[in-house]
């Protein structure tokens, strides 16, 4: 590790080509890069949020030295030390012969044309069987990409026009080769706005993460950037130390058992789609709600928890499966309750210098019946307003277990213990279900706010548990039916 504070070069294939940077602010995020410094205005800025998709990049990892592996993700919130190691294409490296671009014309799949790019980005990254799109519907996988004047018809039309054809990507591996990837890259930037220095690391592996948080323990962790890029290009935030975590190969492993399904922390969206399908098919549904292809090829499993965000996808449907948390700080461990981990708003069970090391899902039991239910006011590419999970157990029409979780009803994800007290050794009955939509109230007192009512959301999170019930028990449900309780 460079303890001197010397400035490192950061080192990336732009468009085939090699580039070196110094002296760069560790924020600055690659859409930044490519249009004010590089000049290549291509790439379009439509919301600085990675929601929109007009800033669509494909970034590529080489993993095990011989092998590329492309992803979409949005240029507005990846910073620049990301890049280190890695191939960077913009639309500009297509030269407008792209057979998605032909298609496109062909189709007037385009009018103003300013989302054009990160659309084109897009159905080029499916076209090569990049991250998140093998097997996965044309509509899916530009659910991160919108659209205000086309219309998205002509645009799907071309995409699914063309079909998958590899890139050659032997050059691209080779030239990635010659890059040296220390175990530690070390970023200094002398800020002229607060003058002092600021910090960034790119660590490479868990114990070099692990030895860094001791002697920085104050410093933000970034993995995918999905939320820490709002924080700098919406809340302008100066972070004085930040760690990348997104190259370590430890915290992304992945390991099926007959016991159930362990995630390092760092794995992304993308990554563990199938496994967490395989483990119940709910699972991976939430997975293809979550934001969109770029996001899901970014933001990670331990990301998620990590934030403890009420509104955070996954972490209603992990706890109400039993998962449990590993921790480390140093060389020392230890594995706690998904649920034990959120203690308040903002504020978690993570001492100075631990990190989220990965996350085990048990396996559902034999006979386990398991809903999970996320509501926004948009199908893709939205935040929840309350994301719901259920897991029961039940034999001779008697519940035997009960886990019920939500998110966006309180300042955690958080167990409806009263509702579960309630389930737990009664019959499986209409009556038993409404003494259970009885006994949210015990459990939350959610919060107004732009995305619905406290009202709504009691509302809401009552309407689940009975559709639950009514879907069980064989009856057709009615959505008036729900909305009058």
């Amino acid at each position: 590790m460079d303890r001197e504070g010397r400035t490192t070069v950061i080192q990336f294939l732009l468009n085939g080509k090699l580039n070196q940077l110094t002296s760069i602010d560790p924020t600055m995020t690659v859409l930044e890069l490519l249009r004010s410094r590089l000049r290549l205005t291509g790439t379009k800025e439509g919301c600085a949020e990675g929601d929109c998709g007009a800033c669509t990049v494909l970034l590529g990892d080489l993993t095990d030295g011989d092998r590329l592996v492309w992803r979409a993700v949005n240029a507005c919130i990846l910073f620049v030390p990301m890049l280190d190691g890695k191939a960077l294409l913009t639309v500009e490296s297509l030269g407008g012969q792209h057979p998605v671009q032909r298609e496109l014309v062909e189709r007037h799949g385009s009018q103003c044309g300013f989302c054009t790019p990160g659309f084109v980005m897009s159905l080029v990254g499916r076209s090569m069987a990049a991250m998140g799109t093998q097997s996965v519907p044309v509509a899916d996988v530009i659910s991160g990409n919108l659209c205000r004047c086309t219309g998205y018809g002509p645009i799907l039309a071309a995409g699914e026009a063309v079909p998958e054809a590899r890139r050659d990507d032997s050059a691209t591996i080779t030239a990635l080769r010659t890059i040296t990837r220390t175990e530690l890259l070390k970023v200094a930037y002398d800020d002229p706005l607060v003058g002092t220095r600021r910090f960034a690391f790119v660590a490479r592996t868990a114990d070099a993460l692990a030895a860094l948080l001791i002697e920085h323990p104050d410093a933000r962790l970034i993995a995918g950037a999905t939320d820490v890029g709002l924080w700098v290009t919406k809340q302008q935030r100066v972070l004085p130390t930040a760690i990348f975590i997104g190259d370590i190969a430890d915290l992304r492993t992945i390991e099926e058992t007959d016991q159930g399904l362990r995630l390092g922390a760092g794995v992304r969206y993308s990554e563990a789609w199938q496994p967490l399908a395989r483990l119940h098919p709910a699972l991976g549904e939430l997975v293809r709600r979550i934001a969109g292809t770029q996001v899901r090829n970014a933001g990670t499993i331990g990301g998620n928890i990590a934030n403890a965000s009420p509104i955070g996808d996954t972490p209603p449907a992990l706890i109400a499966l039993g998962a449990n948390l590993t921790l480390r700080r140093g060389n020392e461990r230890r594995v706690m309750p998904l649920e034990a981990f959120f203690l308040s708003y903002g504020k978690q069970d993570r001492r100075p210098g631990e990190f989220v090391e990965s996350i085990f899902v048990p396996r559902p039991k034999p006979g386990a019946v398991i809903r999970v239910d996320k509501l926004s006011k948009r199908f893709d590419s939205d935040i929840s307003a309350v994301c719901g999970a259920i897991a029961l157990r039940v034999e001779a029409k008697i519940v035997l277990e009960a886990r019920v979780a939500f998110g966006g009803m309180a300042g955690t994800p958080q167990r409806a213990r009263a509702c579960e007290a309630v389930l737990i050794g009664q019959q499986w009955s209409g009556a038993t279900i409404e003494a259970a939509v009885a006994a949210l109230a015990e459990d939350y007192q959610p919060l107004t706010d732009v995305r619905g009512s406290a009202a709504y959301r009691l509302v809401a999170a009552a309407n689940l548990l009975r559709r639950f019930w009514l879907e069980q028990a064989g009856e057709p449900v009615s959505v008036l039916e729900l909305a009058n309780g």
